[in-house]
């Protein structure tokens, strides 16, 4: 099983990934670039219990690898960002 802290390093803070919170109920993180969409939701739910539905990534310009992860409708993304602080 892979260390969910060495996979998820930290939450992406931007205007916009805040939005996608509420809007779409997805949390942006930045994460580990070898590391699969897989061992990305593996980890978020580990550390969160939640169900992840879906990962998108890219690799932004600085080299850093940002999952989008949605968060499956019965659990909320806004909850898993109170616990990070986050809003």
């Amino acid at each position: 099983m892979v260390d969910p802290f060495k996979v998820l390093l930290y939450p992406h803070l931007t205007e916009k990934s805040v939005a996608l919170i509420e809007k779409e109920n997805k949390i942006v993180f930045i994460v580990n670039r070898k590391s699969s969409k897989q061992q990305i939701k593996e980890a978020f739910e580990k550390l969160f219990e939640v169900k992840v539905q879906k990962v998108n990534t890219e690799i932004t310009l600085k080299g850093e690898k940002k999952a989008f992860i949605k968060i499956s409708p019965e659990f909320k993304a806004s909850d898993v960002a109170v616990k990070l602080g986050i809003l």
